[in-house]
C-alpha cells in the first residue's frame, strides 16, 4: 500500500522554494558548488542549480558526488579518487551545498562530508533535502528542508524524481 504525500505540483514548488532559500542565505552565488549525492540527489541538485541560474542569471556549479567508497555499511572496490573525476572544480574556500532526496539516519550525509573533505577545505558545508523523515543516528541537521514527513521505522519514503514531469511524487510505503 502506498500513500502519496507529495504530488508533482507540490514537489515543483518545494524545490523552487529550496532554490530561493539557498539564494537568500548565500549572497555570493559564484562561490557556491552544489553536490548531488548519487542517485536521486544528483537530479535534485541539477534542478536546483537550474532554478538558481534562471532566477538570478548566475551559473552555479553542480556536480555528482559518489559516497560509495565512504559508506560504513558495505565494502567496495570503488576508489575514493572517483570524485576527483566527478567534481571538476576545487572545493577549497567554496560554500558546498550537499543535496539529497531523503534524510534518514544521517549516515549518508556523514559519508558525503568525508568525501567533500577529501576534495578540499570548503568555507562551509550546507545540506538540503527534499524530505526529512527523522530517526537520526548521527547528529545531522539540514539547512534546507522541502518537507518534514515523520515516519515510523517500518515505513519507507520513496521519491520518484526525473525531470519534474507529471509522474514525479513522494510516497510512503510499508516495509
Amino acid at each position: 500500500m502506498e500513500k502519496n504525500v507529495v504530488d508533482n505540483l507540490t514537489m515543483k514548488r518545494t524545490i523552487r522554494r529550496i532554490s530561493y532559500e539557498i539564494i537568500e542565505k548565500n549572497k555570493v552565488l559564484e562561490n557556491i558548488v552544489i553536490l548531488g549525492i548519487r542517485k536521486k540527489g544528483v537530479v535534485l541538485a541539477r534542478i536546483i542549480a537550474e532554478n538558481i541560474n534562471q532566477i538570478e542569471g548566475t551559473e552555479v556549479l553542480s556536480y555528482e558526488l559518489d559516497i560509495t567508497p565512504y559508506r560504513d555499511d558495505l565494502k567496495t572496490d570503488i576508489p575514493k579518487e572517483i570524485n576527483l573525476e566527478l567534481v571538476k572544480t576545487s572545493l577549497t574556500g567554496k560554500v558546498v551545498v550537499l543535496i539529497d532526496d531523503v534524510l534518514y539516519t544521517g549516515r549518508t550525509v556523514r559519508a558525503a562530508m568525508d568525501a567533500v573533505m577529501d576534495l578540499g577545505r570548503p568555507e562551509r558545508i550546507e545540506l538540503g533535502v527534499l524530505v526529512d523523515r527523522g530517526h537520526r543516528q548521527i547528529p545531522i541537521s539540514p539547512n534546507y528542508v522541502g518537507k518534514n514527513i515523520p515516519t515510523s521505522q517500518d515505513e519507507l519514503i520513496k521519491v520518484i524524481l526525473t525531470d519534474l514531469s507529471e509522474n514525479d511524487k513522494v510516497v510512503i510505503t510499508k516495509q
